[in-house]
């Protein structure tokens, strides 16, 4: 009897036991398919902002802008990069150039925190006509700083400008991230003819962003941040096209002269502004300056607009001051899509 029990009760373990397998495997989830890795990326965006302004100066003689850019990416793998872009901005300069068309290319590798960015980038300004502020025999605009055989625009306040400042740099970025808030990081930029003027020019930064917890603001989506940069622009000596002469000399300045060519001023520039993302949009509120003068502002500018105001350095004898490289707030508002996802 207690064999007949026993095994009565080994074929009910046996059982049950089997049963429980089969539940298992019906239950047990299925591994999830492997996505395939997808190299190609796009970037996309437009902004509008109250002043176009480029390393402290004005691009757009302190009136408001327009942007856009489009930027195609391949990631070699999830830390390499490589990509080109083009992007337009709305300008207002001496030689009446139509707009900024900056054509660009480089390669992003990142280590971790660290990352870099290394590149080509190409600034065009079609549509322009040679600047001349003197005039020949008879009152004819050109005075023989562009070429005779050139559509001459002249400015009163006798400031000129070549036709094509066209001019591209190389540059190389590094950015490191702390954690979730803090990020820091080191610009460079070379270019062996700035805005085309024949005078070399370098210019580095360094940067700092904080970005504010996801919590700050509740449930409500809004993100925070603030941000700085502090640059250094060095210049080299321009052609003979922007020398000096006794005969542009305002009144007083006995020199000195530079017929060759000027060696335009070194400067400082600095930012610092606060910004409001929600979604893919962004409202930065930005405070920029320079240490430059008036009358060196002048010299680097050629502002059109800009006025005798005894402002005489020795790279500007004609006492004429710009104020486009002074203290100025901007206000920007932008859109970016930064991924192949937002277009499906």
């Amino acid at each position: 009897m207690k064999k007949v029990a026993l095994l009565a009760t080994a074929l009910a373990m046996v059982t049950t036991g089997s049963a429980f397998a089969a539940d298992m495997a019906v239950k047990a989830k299925k591994a999830p398919p492997v996505v395939a890795f997808d190299p190609w990326d796009v970037a996309f965006g437009a902004a509008i902002m109250s002043d176009y302004v480029f390393r402290g100066v004005t691009q757009s003689n302190h009136k408001p802008s327009v942007a856009a850019y489009f930027e195609p990416r391949y990631n070699v793998t999830k830390d390499l990069q490589l990509y080109v872009g083009v992007s337009a901005e709305s300008i207002s300069f001496p030689n009446r150039a139509a707009a900024e068309v900056d054509i660009y290319g480089g390669i992003r590798p990142t280590f971790g925190a660290f990352a870099f960015d290394i590149g080509v980038w190409g600034y065009l300004y079609p549509g322009g006509s040679c600047a001349d502020g003197t005039s020949l025999t008879g009152g004819i605009p050109g005075g023989g700083v562009c070429p005779v055989d050139t559509n001459t625009i002249f400015i009163a306040n006798g400031n000129v400008l070549k036709k094509d400042v066209s001019f591209f740099e190389v540059y190389g970025k590094f950015n490191y991230t702390v954690n979730d808030n803090w990020a820091f990081g080191v610009t460079e930029y070379y270019t062996p003819s700035f805005l085309n003027s024949g005078a070399w020019g370098n210019y580095t930064s360094v940067t700092a962003k904080w970005t504010a917890p996801s919590t700050i603001f509740g449930a409500s989506g809004v993100g925070m941040y603030a941000s700085g940069e502090f640059g250094r622009q060095w210049f080299g000596t321009t052609d003979a096209f922007y020398g000096t002469s006794p005969l542009a000399a305002g009144p007083g300045y006995v020199g000195p002269f530079f017929p060759n060519g000027i060696h335009y001023a070194d400067y400082n520039t600095w930012n610092i502004g606060v910004g409001f993302t929600y979604k893919v949009f962004t409202l930065d509120l930005r405070y920029s300056d320079t240490n430059l003068s008036k009358a060196n502002c002048n010299a680097f500018t050629s502002d059109f607009t800009a006025r005798f105001s005894s402002s005489y350095s020795s790279i500007n004898p004609s006492g004429v001051g710009s104020n486009w490289c002074g203290a100025t707030g901007i206000a920007k508002l932008s859109f970016d899509l930064t991924a192949m996802s937002n277009l499906k």
